[in-house]
Parts: C-alpha cells; structure tokens; sequence
C-alpha cells in the first residue's frame, strides 16, 4: 500500500496572519476544554465565547456554527491518527499486527471522540462514514487487509469492519448492550483472525 495516499489533510487552511491563527487555535482549546468538562451537547457558543474571552463575532469569524467547531477539532484528532499511522506503517511491521493497531486506534478514537462525532453527524452534514478522512480508514484498512493476505471479497470485508467502526454502531455496543473497549477490541481481532488467518 503506497503510503503517499494515506494523508488527507482538512480541505479548509488555516488563516494566514499570526493573530488570526492564534485567536482560532485558543477557540478551539476552549472548545476542547469546555466538551471535556461539559460535554459537545450542553456547550454552546456563547459559553466558548465568553470561556475564551472574545466577542461572539470574532468566533463566528472563524467558525460558522458548532458543527463546524467540531470538524476543527476532529479534524486535529484525526490529522494526528494519520501521522501516527504513517510512522507506524513506514516501519515495515507484519501487515496482520499492523492492521490489529490501526483497527485498535480507530476505536479509541470513535470511542474518545463519540459526542463530538454524533454532533457532527447529527449537524447536517454527510454521515461520518462518508466524510474524507474517514474514508482514508476505508483505503487503509483495505490496504492492510490485502498486504495481510486476505482472499476472497477484501473490498467487502473492509466494508463489514469499516460499518462496525462508525460511532453509532459502538456507541450501541457500549450503551445498550453493555460492551467495554476490551471486548470490542477483542471481537475486531477474532474478525480480522478469520478473515486473514
């Protein structure tokens, strides 16, 4: 799998000038602060207003509504998880044991960023699935699962454990049937075991 196509950056630049880069990165690190010790649903943008210290014109300069607040955050989260994956990928692992710790940090991060993901999902726009860097989970796991020596349909076996790993199917293994991490995790290893082994 050429690790040139595994990036994909956010499709918004950040602003040039200095103040404004500086003004954007203190809203989102109130906003991250704020979720954390609130939660996505109960903040709104007054309160990251008026927590960072700035007009609400000057947030709504940088972000249109909530939703968009929590893209940018996503968006830092999910950069991150690509560059973790390209250090871990460029070191030639077996492509089983390095299938098994991207599927294990993809769940990490749906499961530490699961409000945020359902209110960007719940704020209009395309489903999480569909949005550009998740689909590079797709590309990756498809990837991974072919150097892995899986047979038979790879593109529709990326598609069962790429549905799995959507934030409404395990925010339902953890709320309604009861599922910690461990067994999640454990269930995605015994899957890719026998699609692979």
């Amino acid at each position: 799998m050429p690790s040139d196509n595994l990036l994909i950056l956010p499709d918004n630049p950040q602003p040039k000038r200095a103040d404004a880069v500086r003004n954007r990165q203190h809203l989102v690190m109130t906003a991250r602060r704020l979720f954390a010790e609130h939660g996505v649903e109960s903040v709104s943008m007054s309160a990251i207003a008026k927590q960072a210290n700035v007009g609400k014109g000057t947030l709504y300069r940088h972000f249109s509504d909530k939703g968009e607040l929590v893209h940018a955050l996503l968006d830092e989260d999910m950069l991150d998880l690509q560059e973790r994956t390209l250090r871990k990928m460029r070191n030639g692992e077996d492509p089983f044991d390095n299938l098994t710790w991207f599927i294990e940090q993809a769940i990490n991060f749906v499961i530490s960023n699961s409000d945020s993901l359902c209110e960007a999902s719940n704020n209009g726009s395309d489903p999480m699935l569909q949005h550009p860097a998740h689909l590079w989970w797709r590309q990756t796991i498809t990837g991974l699962l072919t150097q892995a020596g899986a047979t038979g349909d790879v593109s529709y076996m990326t598609d069962v454990i790429y549905v799995m790993l959507d934030v409404s199917t395990i925010r339902f293994q953890r709320r309604a049937l009861g599922y910690d991490r461990e067994r999640i995790l454990q269930g995605f290893r015994d899957l890719i075991e026998r699609f692979v082994r």
